[in-house]
């Protein structure tokens, strides 16, 4: 009977040992499965961090690009007086570059409204060209949209530098521009960049294109120059 005990209990010990071990396995198989879930967690936690961050670099970016278009134009001021137009400066502009920058306009429908006055006693220094609301407004040549802005007296308006980097064409009461148009795009001669409107100081349904060329001797003042009367250089466009 000892021995019989004594077997048996070195049965029961080595199946409990067997026992502690297979637990033991198993324990630690569950530990590594649940040490890869935390791991792959941690990884999508990531990943969502990651994707939240570019959304918030993207509204940023949208938020910089809106304050850029209706931000003051250095130095602050809504629209600074150039200085007077000399036979030089006209000379320098070759109007053979230049088309109508209204669709549908020709020559003998332009008024030179150049040396007209407006409010404040100072002179025009620019071509009213009349056209219906939504009639397409035109590169008036090659160059690069320096600027688009929103101001008081010219409501929504457009500069593009040519690219002399001197001569300036500035395109104000727009109703719009064009689907995608960006400050920074070339441009090419002819291609719609905007739409005809009354918007800034014109009086409602005076719907018309101001346009104005201005020479800069430093394209980084694109809004300040020396006047250019448009009208004998658009006049000429057959």
């Amino acid at each position: 009977p000892t021995r019989f005990l004594w077997t048996l209990a070195t049965v029961l010990l080595v199946a409990g040992l067997l026992a502690a071990c297979e637990i033991e396995s198993v324990s630690e198989e569950d530990s590594a499965a649940r040490a890869e879930e935390a791991a792959a967690e941690a990884l999508r936690a990531a990943e969502r961090a990651d994707s939240a961050a570019a959304r918030a670099d993207s509204a940023a970016a949208r938020a910089d690009s809106i304050v850029a278009l209706f931000a003051d134009p250095p130095p602050g001021e809504e629209e600074p007086e150039r200085a007077a137009p000399t036979e030089e400066a006209t000379t320098r502009v070759n109007p053979a570059r230049l088309i109508i920058p209204v669709a549908g306009i020709k020559p003998e429908a332009l008024v030179d409204t150049y040396e007209a006055a407006r409010s404040g006693g100072s002179d025009h220094h620019a071509i009213d060209i009349i056209a219906p609301r939504g009639t397409r407004v035109l590169a008036a040549a090659d160059g690069r949209v320096v600027k688009l802005f929103r101001s008081e007296k010219g409501g929504i308006t457009l500069y593009q530098l040519a690219p002399d980097n001197k001569t300036v064409y500035y395109y104000a009461h727009l109703d719009r521009y064009a689907e995608g148009l960006a400050e920074g795009d070339a441009v090419k001669q002819g291609q719609v960049i905007a739409y005809v409107g009354d918007t800034g100081n014109a009086q409602p349904g005076n719907h018309h294109l101001h346009f104005a060329v201005w020479l800069t001797d430093d394209p980084a003042h694109y809004w300040d120059g020396v006047h250019v009367n448009p009208y004998p250089l658009l006049r000429k466009k057959k």
